[in-house]
């Protein structure tokens, strides 16, 4: 049985400031229309979405301790940047106070910010939902990957990847988290695999 998508909603608009909240829905709608788009259940997809930043309302202090407290590993990169943890503290919230149990959904709430090598569809769909929700307007090259999304999910993927990985890599190279390496130079082979096939 499927949590209570309403009552996850009110919970989260209580919990969440109006402009996150308004974010999370944005993520929600447009990935339940990329889940249309690619075949694939698109109330799952918006349950990921919703669900995606439930620990984002928590400041750095209190993720360490929250993740601390449930015993959620920590990784160096994390510990410098405490804020990538909501992800991971998100995940255990979904399974713990919102119900849900299906393990792809809590992988996709898991990996929306790093991302990670050989990721599923449902975990491509909310990485790339989070990035080009209708709300979203500083990153670069939005218009294009906004498009590009409904064409190719891979490639969307890969595009937003290598643009994340350039920003970080201006803003300070030792927070860049492993994970999110790993995911780059994976999906930056596969691009290239298939454009020489």
């Amino acid at each position: 049985m499927r949590p209570d998508r309403l009552a996850i909603k009110e919970k989260l608009r209580h919990k969440l400031g109006i402009g996150r909240f308004e974010h999370t829905m944005g993520v929600a709608y447009t990935a339940a229309c990329l889940a249309m788009r690619y075949d694939y259940d698109p109330e799952d997809a918006e349950l990921g979405g919703l669900l995606h930043d439930c620990a984002k309302q928590y400041d750095n202090a209190t993720l360490l301790k929250k993740c601390e407290k449930y015993h959620i590993p920590i990784s160096d990169a994390e510990h410098k940047n405490p804020s990538l943890l909501h992800a991971k503290l998100g995940a255990y919230l979904a399974e713990h106070k919102y119900d849900v149990e299906d393990p792809e959904i809590l992988n996709a709430i898991r990996y929306h910010t790093t991302g990670r090598p050989g990721m599923s569809l449902l975990e491509k769909i909310i990485y790339v939902a989070d990035y080009i929700e209708p709300r979203r307007y500083k990153a670069p090259n939005l218009g294009k990957i906004r498009r590009l999304a409904f064409v190719d999910l891979d490639q969307a993927l890969y595009e937003i990847m290598n643009d994340t990985l350039e920003y970080l890599k201006e803003s300070s190279e030792s927070s860049i988290d492993e994970t999110t390496k790993a995911a780059c130079a994976y999906y930056k082979e596969q691009y290239e695999n298939s454009r020489n096939h």
